[in-house]
């Protein structure tokens, strides 16, 4: 089990600075939400940090970092596919297969070891091709690579922590595996040719997003990596003494320098590993400290606990505005059963309880010849007022508080400029989704008073917008599922419970 090491960091550090336009948040009275030892395992500095946003930028930023490693490439995921190309609108030559990209790397250099490790049951639950995972490939034929499937967790939970580190020096985290389905561009267009599936058929279109830090933040997460590899391995993996080479992409500006970011974790209690609810506690802080605005971006909102403290803040007369997107069309028995009967239900139960009007609920759509098509909502962020973003594994279903495995970042502004950056970013994601530029969509926000909701239906006109949930009008239960707590548990299910000793 990792233990509970916490490196605290002075509220003063950071750059000071100015942001014009700044939202009417006073962040200097409010209490930190950040606690380690509670609601996160460690806050520590991030030479630099960004998010990025959708799986183009991100697999283009980690293809070049990749081509930079010189010791050490650490590969965590819910699923790991050495098919993919993570640039697929490159010729071959350029940008070939990750699985072969990584065989050349190590080939090129003497002194680099590749580990991956992939949940056990992606092997028949997740989209990437099982053969390799379970068999091996040609790829995979080098003493200094290892594939190893994570056998470590209880009965029906998942390994969902989707991690990279580079020379443990350079991280990245957040929602996209390595894998089929998870590439688009910004334009989320519905006849991307590059955005094939294996049959060479077009997927729909899926938005994400990823954030990549270096410094001792990445030192961090590295050392969560190798504590996991440890667990399902057995294999013992010691940290590069700081500091570590800089590898930070050339052509790509940071959001944040010299900032603090937290590292929260989700672990179940197994064998002799104790549960880490880590995140699912600083969701409930970070929503609770909520004044102007809230905006969640989820592939699953249907956890009570979420319901409860939004619930709250709607019953507050002057709490702030609640913009949610999410995905509209779930896919497959269980997810529709279960997350999508669920998602709508929570939208009721918020509904009933917005008595003031400051909750929308939406879902992102591109035109097509003949209408619209979804984009699918992969990422897992928070962002409130203009304080406090959260980027990570977690979904805000039940099973993400206790029974899976997950990783979260997040970073608390403590001076103005990491205030402006935080509303750059929410700025970004939602012109990408009302198909309009940020900085037009940031004059509407002004222009409206402040209010998201109202700057968001003013420029939801074009043929890229986001539509409004039926569950947000229709009638219809508000109450959790029957067989939720079978399909979406809170913690491990024990079949064998009553056979333990009262100390196991």
């Amino acid at each position: 089990m990792i233990m509970n090491n916490v490196h605290l960091l002075d509220e003063t550090n950071g750059l000071t600075g100015s942001h014009a336009g700044l939202e009417a948040v006073s962040s200097a009275a409010a209490r930190p939400v950040l606690k380690p030892g509670s609601n996160c395992w460690r806050v520590v500095p991030a030479d630099r940090a960004a998010a990025l946003i959708d799986g183009a930028d991100y697999f283009a930023q980690l293809e070049a970092a990749l081509r930079k490693a010189q010791h050490s490439i650490m590969i965590i995921g819910w699923d790991f596919d050495g098919s993919i190309r993570l640039r697929p609108n490159m010729d071959a030559e350029t940008s070939p297969p990750l699985g072969p990209l990584l065989r050349s790397l190590l080939e090129e250099k003497p002194d680099l070891e590749i580990r991956i490790l992939v949940w056990s049951v992606a092997v028949v639950h997740a989209p990437g091709a099982p053969g390799p995972l379970i068999f091996g490939a040609e790829w995979q034929n080098h003493p200094r690579l290892q594939l190893r499937l994570d056998k470590h967790h209880p009965l029906y939970a998942a390994h969902h922590q989707k991690i990279v580190c580079i020379d443990d020096g350079l991280a990245f985290v957040g929602g996209m595996d390595l894998t089929v389905r998870r590439w688009d561009t910004q334009d989320h267009a519905c006849d991307n040719p590059y955005r094939l599936r294996e049959d060479g058929t077009i997927y729909d279109p899926v938005h994400d997003v990823q954030m990549v830090v270096t410094g001792p933040a990445a030192h961090s997460i590295t050392e969560l990596a190798y504590e996991r590899w440890r667990v399902a391995t057995g294999e013992e993996i010691a940290c590069l003494p700081h500091p570590v080479p800089d590898i930070w992409p050339a052509d790509l500006a940071p959001d944040f320098t010299n900032a603090p970011v937290a590292i929260a974790r989700t672990f179940p209690a197994w064998g002799a590993q104790c549960s880490v609810q880590e995140a699912s506690v600083l969701n409930v802080d970070a929503l609770s400290a909520a004044r102007k605005s809230i905006y969640i971006e989820a592939q699953y909102m249907t956890a009570p606990y979420i319901g409860d403290v939004l619930e709250q803040q709607l019953a507050k007369p002057d709490g702030p505005e609640i913009i949610v997107i999410q995905t509209h069309e779930s896919h497959g028995w269980a997810e529709k059963k279960v997350m999508g009967t669920n998602r709508d239900r929570l939208i009721r139960r918020l509904r009933k309880a917005d008595r003031y009007d400051r909750l929308r609920v939406y879902y992102p759509v591109v035109p097509t010849k003949d209408g619209f098509c979804q984009v699918l909502i992969h990422s897992k962020l928070i962002i409130v007022d203009d304080t406090f973003l959260r980027i990570g594994s977690s979904n805000m279903n039940n099973r993400s508080i206790g029974l899976d495995t997950e990783c979260d970042l997040a970073v608390e502004a403590v001076n103005d400029e990491m205030r402006g950056s935080i509303l750059k970013l929410r700025d970004r994601l939602l012109g990408e989704h009302l198909g309009t530029e940020p900085e037009v969509f940031s004059e509407a926000v002004s222009e409206e008073g402040g209010s998201l909701i109202a700057a968001i239906e003013r420029l939801n006109v074009n043929d890229r917008r986001v539509h409004v949930f039926d569950a947000m009008f229709d009638e219809g239960p508000a109450e959790p599922a029957v067989g939720t707590s079978l399909l979406d548990p809170l913690e491990p299910f024990e079949p064998l419970w009553f056979l333990k000793r009262p100390n196991d």
